[in-house]
């Protein structure tokens, strides 16, 4: 790990990447020798200095290599269109093991010639997992130097959800809230963005045009407000959600109540470019008493109904599945058959990790999720369930045991992951994407501007109360 500017320069002066003051490109050299420590160093140095520092070189030598953070935006009208409908982009939520994980997957892209596809991270995942958005892109990106994948990446905030109980205690101050982390995620790189209000839908009013006011609306201000920060030259791809995951299953007629309340008060363009549905899964999936994830009956129809009106009426790419990474194997191979635009992965990796992980350490993880999390126990829990539902927690305060594994150790948790990853990609149809990418993705190279304030202030982690949010 780098301790110092000083340091850096005498490396990168010895590796060819510095000359006459200027920063300069050896791609050998920068994947052998320099790359590791430098996201090392800037995910774990306490310097927000040199941290600052390490994003800025990342985000340089990345647009130096045509490793663009891109938007989505103009794949997903395609799609509107009718184009591009064979296939389900699949977004991936790396809750640990960010940097090398990522490696794995531009490893599988590479070998398959993948391009559609979208490295995510939720709202709440930020918080506890401790990855803010700029070290979370920087991870990706230095990955993609690594692996010597070059191109359009997508990364994507994955739902940023409102609080209905601090919605209904303050508008305003919400709405305030979501526009911060928003325009972080922007500022950090971020070109996709799915906004979810969908928490303040109210099943109670009369009408469904009532019931989805307070969803639209803030939907609509969120896709103004994003139209009005985003860079020059792109348009970020803005998601929208209709029904709460894990509650009821969405309508055609829900919808359309949704689209024309949000059309009728967005004042900029374009709109949103997809849209997210329930289809009768739960985030992270339902913990059976002994530990297992019970089995869930997944409506398809939902997905094709909404997806069919969604391009055919207001051209967006579609519908979107979450809370699929605990699906069975045999059902992911559906989603390119009903047309459905993107689907969202997380939980199951996160299965991965602990299932492969040294049994000590897999243990030692769950004893410090009972020391510290205890108050999360419910009555009718068992240690089983408790476990599930509370260790993705571990993520974030034992971030560096996790990074730290021996490479044996963390090798055998990576090629699961690995194999997973190229059968996902496989079932949902997207190798020889790439140019797919090439032929609609225009990429377009923003500077980071080394200017985001980083929070490097000790978090205490047992205030972090469990959270839905992403799969």
């Amino acid at each position: 790990m780098f301790r110092t500017k000083e340091e850096i320069t005498k490396i990168f002066r010895e590796n060819g990447l510095l000359v006459n003051g200027e920063i300069t490109l050896n791609k050998d050299k920068l994947r052998k020798n320099v790359i590791d420590n430098l996201i090392r160093t800037a995910v774990f140095t306490q310097d927000s200095e040199i941290k600052n520092y390490c994003y800025f070189l990342i985000r340089k030598f990345a647009n130096m290599m045509g490793v663009i953070s891109s938007s989505i935006h103009d794949l997903y009208i395609a799609k509107g269109r009718g184009e591009a409908l064979e296939f389900t982009v699949p977004a991936i939520n790396i809750r640990c093991l960010t940097y090398d994980f990522a490696r794995r997957i531009f490893k599988v892209a590479l070998k398959k010639n993948v391009g559609a596809m979208i490295f995510e991270i939720a709202k709440s995942e930020i918080e506890y997992t401790f990855q803010r958005p700029i070290e979370y892109i920087s991870c990706v990106l230095a990955a993609a130097i690594k692996e010597g994948y070059e191109g359009a990446v997508f990364v994507q905030g994955d739902h940023f959800q409102f609080s209905s109980k601090n919605y209904f205690s303050n508008q305003e101050l919400e709405l305030e809230n979501i526009k911060n982390i928003t325009k972080e995620a922007i500022e950090a790189g971020f070109y996709n963005i799915d906004i979810d209000p969908s928490t303040l839908v109210d099943y109670t009013k009369p009408t469904l045009i009532e019931q989805q006011y307070h969803n639209y609306i803030n939907t609509a201000k969120m896709t103004d407000f994003i139209r009005s920060i985003q860079p020059d030259g792109i348009n970020i791809s803005v998601g929208a959600e209709i029904g709460h995951i894990g509650g009821k299953n969405s309508t055609v007629e829900e919808f359309e109540a949704f689209m024309g309340g949000f059309l009728s008060n967005l004042k900029s363009n374009p709109g949103i470019s997809k849209i997210s549905v329930q289809t009768g899964t739960a985030h992270g999936g339902i913990p059976l008493p002994d530990g297992r994830v019970a089995s869930v009956k997944l409506d398809f129809n939902v997905l094709d109904s909404i997806g069919k009106c969604a391009r055919e009426k207001y051209h967006i790419a579609g519908a979107v599945q979450h809370g699929a990474s605990t699906l069975p194997d045999e059902l992911f191979n559906n989603f390119p058959k009903h047309k459905t635009a993107e689907i969202h992965l997380a939980t199951g990796f996160q299965n991965i990790m602990f299932d492969y992980a040294p049994e000590e350490f897999r243990e030692y993880n769950f004893k410090f999720i009972e020391d510290n999390f205890k108050s999360e126990w419910k009555e009718n829990m068992t240690r089983e369930q408790f476990i599930y539902k509370t260790r993705k927690k571990v993520f974030g305060p034992l971030k560096e045991k996790w990074w730290n594994l021996s490479e044996s150790d963390k090798n055998r948790i990576l090629d699961a992951l690995e194999a997973k990853i190229e059968f996902l990609f496989s079932q949902l149809n997207v190798f020889e994407t790439k140019s797919y990418i090439d032929k609609y993705i225009n990429l377009v190279k923003v500077e980071y501007k080394n200017n985001i304030v980083l929070n490097n202030k000790n978090v205490d982690f047992r205030s972090l109360k469990f959270e839905e949010g992403a799969d």
